[in-house]
Order: C-alpha cells, then structure tokens, then sequence
C-alpha cells in the first residue's frame, strides 16, 4: 500500500508528471528536461528526485552528464500502464523534445 501512495504521491504534481511522460519518450538528462520544460534545472532535479524515491525513474553516469530513465521495473505496472492510456504528452512537449536533440542542448551544457 505504501508503494502506490508513494507513486500517486509523485505524479500528482504536473511538473513531475510531465517529467516522468518525457522520459517514457526517450532518456534525457537535467539540462534537456530544463530546456524542453523551460524551467530551471534545480526543479527539475526536485521533481527527479521525488520520481526516484517512488521508484519511477532511474538514473546512470554517462561522461559528466547524469541520464534519466524510466525505471524498467516500473513499466508493467498495471497503474503505469493505465496512466500512459490516459495521460499523453502534449504536441508542444514532443516538438520540444525534437528541438532538444535536434540542437544537441546535452553537449552545449557545462555541467551534466
């Protein structure tokens, strides 16, 4: 029971939902989801840390970057995969998503 209010708990927050949503779509670091969500990357990097502590997402050292993933564990859960019917990514969320990789926004940041 504590585990699904800890995954309800974290993607009650759009922020954080949006976040977790991205990462469904490809893996991305802080300075990406800073610059798809344009928010500052210290909320984005609370919003991860929240998703991590429910177990949604995982992270890897990649170079200086930290890469964030959805955690695979995850994936089948009957709540995720009812959620992700439910909940789509917005046009403007993928089109910037595109426009990230597209400019290579991971190498153009200083810091991972």
């Amino acid at each position: 029971m504590e585990e699904i209010i800890k995954l309800f708990s974290a993607l009650s927050d759009m922020t954080r939902l949006r976040i977790y949503l991205l990462l469904h779509e490809s893996e991305l670091c802080v300075c990406e989801l800073a610059s798809i969500l344009g928010m500052e990357q210290s909320r984005i990097s609370h919003g991860l840390r929240v998703l991590r502590e429910a177990g949604l997402v995982g992270s890897r050292r990649e170079g200086k970057w930290i890469i964030y993933f959805v955690n695979p564990k995850t994936v089948k859960n009957e709540i995720i995969q009812g959620l992700k019917k439910e909940a789509k990514l917005t046009s403007s969320d993928r089109s910037e998503i595109v426009k990230c990789k597209g400019e290579s926004i991971r190498e153009k940041c200083s810091v991972g």
